[in-house]
């Protein structure tokens, strides 16, 4: 497997998936190693994948300085990875949680970086509220699912305010679009793979300031795909269409059907939609996998991102 050195000396891996033009893919949790991408649907077909293990999860070392896994100091390390593979520009593709890492990368160093997807954002870094009321709704989608009762009931008391220990496992059919077999084999896979206390580290005090985000992404010329799921309830469509208007080219697209794990609900709508975003502009060609929909932006943070 191969490793490279960050700026600090942490010894940090990555894993290599595919042929075709590189991208590096950045994992959410936040803080989760990045086995539970998989090789993104079959997207190693039409593009080499570039996992990176960030510091302190999967095969990469844990620093000897914890505060280093604040979001905004991560940054460097996707930059040490840039240099390493000896690429003076590159595409990122980030999910979830490490969409915030990837918007920090991007606001810092526009310059080198080409193209941008952010699956399933988190809204985090820049400062969008999403509210209750936008949660409740996209979960009301799922109402005439047989598990939907329960984890409402669960929904509502972590709104609320009132979450048991429970809670938060009782939603876990709102993470996909489908609550079947391999969905469930997905989240219980994913169990052991986030390093807590990096994560409690990665979004602390100091890591965000999304005002000055904001006005470095109004200035970011490279071309943006937003991709959301329609049933998403951590990242739903609304909030994310806030987080593509902030790009002078970005291209919004919801994929029907997917949860926050899009690559596992439709993989054919998934790889389509990534694919086509390396041609022209962003010019998406999606055939009967998907739509496209922008969205006027509204009122849209994060459950505990993935």
């Amino acid at each position: 497997m191969p490793t490279f050195s960050a700026h600090d000396g942490t010894e940090l891996a990555y894993h290599v998936f595919g042929d075709g033009p590189p991208v590096i893919c950045l994992p959410g949790g936040p803080m989760q190693d990045c086995a539970y991408l998989g090789n993104l649907g079959g997207l190693s077909a039409h593009r080499q994948l570039i996992m990176l293990d960030l510091r302190g999860t999967g095969r990469s070392a844990t620093p000897e300085d914890p505060a280093s896994y604040r979001c905004d100091r991560l940054v460097d390390d996707v930059d040490a990875l840039r240099e390493h593979l000896g690429l003076e520009r590159v595409d990122l593709l980030a999910h979830s949680g490490g969409t915030n890492l990837a918007v920090l990368y991007a606001a810092h160093h526009p310059e080198r970086v080409a193209g941008l997807a952010l699956i399933t954002p988190s809204v985090y870094a820049v400062g969008i509220t999403i509210t209750a009321d936008v949660r409740r709704e996209t979960a009301l989608l799922r109402r005439d699912e047989p598990w939907f009762p329960a984890a409402f009931a669960a929904l509502e008391a972590i709104v609320a305010g009132k979450a048991t220990a429970d809670s938060f496992e009782a939603i876990a059919p709102f993470w996909y679009g489908r609550w079947d077999e391999t969905a469930r084999a997905h989240r219980a896979a994913e169990d052991g793979h986030k390093n807590m206390e990096a994560a409690a580290v990665y979004g602390s005090e100091g890591a965000f300031a999304p005002d000055s985000t904001r006005a470095a992404l109004a200035r970011f010329a490279s071309p943006v795909l937003v991709l959301a799921g329609e049933v998403d309830l951590n990242s739903p469509p609304r909030a994310v269409a806030e987080l593509a208007e902030l790009f002078p080219r970005a291209e919004l697209v919801i994929q029907p059907g997917a949860g926050h794990f899009p690559w596992l609900d439709d993989a054919e709508a998934f790889v389509a939609t990534i694919a086509a975003s390396s041609r022209d502009d962003l010019r998406h060609d999606l055939g009967s996998h998907g739509e496209h929909r922008r969205w006027t932006p509204g009122q849209g943070g994060d459950l505990p991102a993935r």
